[in-house]
């Protein structure tokens, strides 16, 4: 019995004497390791919070570019934050040595790298956009047959909603050409059709008048709108065309805006707008993106 209770003695000193290091030290492992994730989630927020900080749209930087750099950087920052907590981790629990992952990772990335030239041709293309400030998020934009309002300007892609909806996303080493419609004043252009019976300076004299009533009340129109004269002459009709110069993306309100106001000012003086076939309104539009 007492060899029996010497022996039972003996064995819970020795596992106390290696169980409890080794829970004191995983303990401490496991603990290092939480509050290293608290931190890494702090980090994350506090740059989350200082880059929305540092682009707040202002007069240094535009409102498309904000939107176009703020949702790049917090997913640059987030996954640098990811990598480190991961490797700290890793380092802490002393599960393995980092010194061969990360010697491994530098040559698996270099193999990467040559075989996926493409995926580096749109980062790369991605990058100058960027920093020419080709567009922004928000603009509006023709690409190959692609014409649409930026919605997402990233390292690798670009993607482009158009009229119908519809999202195309293009990678950044296919852009070659880009047509920004957004930057500066944009043109609207409309075309007016009247019978050749009708008095063509009373016509002109018309138009200059409700164009320039038009024009005080328009905040959109930059300068104009501009009645040229007559532009066209054919068997049905006599063309008048009218020129303004608009906010950016306001031209086809514009243009829809004057068609209006023509067809309601012809209806009061009872002037008849031309068509081939039948008479009628028709006005057709030009030359106006």
């Amino acid at each position: 019995m007492v060899q029996e209770l010497q022996q039972m003695n003996f064995s819970r000193a020795a596992a106390e004497q290696f169980l409890l290091p080794l829970a004191l030290s995983w303990g401490a492992r496991i603990f290092a390791v939480l509050l290293i994730i608290v931190l890494a989630r702090i980090a994350l927020n506090f740059g989350y919070a200082f880059i929305e900080k540092l682009l707040t749209p202002s007069l240094m930087i535009q409102k498309g570019k904000a939107k176009t750099l703020v949702p790049l950087l917090k997913s640059v920052w987030r996954y640098t934050v990811y990598a480190v907590t991961a490797v700290t981790v890793v380092s802490r629990l002393q599960i393995m040595d980092i010194g061969p992952i990360l010697a491994g990772a530098g040559i698996v990335g270099l193999a990467v790298g040559f075989g996926a030239q493409n995926l580096v041709r749109d980062v790369i293309s991605g990058f100058f956009l960027m920093l020419e400030d080709q567009f922004s998020v928000g603009d509006f934009i023709t690409v190959g047959s692609f014409s649409g309002e930026v919605e997402e300007l990233g390292l690798r892609i670009t993607k482009i909603r158009d009229f119908s909806g519809e999202i195309h996303i293009i990678p950044n080493g296919k852009i070659e050409a880009v047509t920004n419609k957004t930057r500066g004043k944009m043109r609207a252009m409309v075309d007016v059709r009247v019978s050749h019976e009708e008095d063509v300076d009373k016509v002109l004299a018309l138009l200059e008048d409700l164009m320039q009533q038009y024009a005080q009340g328009e905040p959109n129109v930059v300068e104009g709108p501009t009645v040229l004269g007559v532009t066209d002459l054919a068997d049905a009709f006599v063309q008048v065309s009218i020129i303004a110069y608009t906010v950016a993306m306001k031209q086809w309100q514009v243009e829809r805006d004057i068609r209006r106001v023509i067809k309601k000012k012809f209806a009061e003086e009872g002037i008849e707008i031309a068509c081939q076939q039948r008479g009628g309104y028709s006005v057709t539009t030009r030359g106006s993106i």
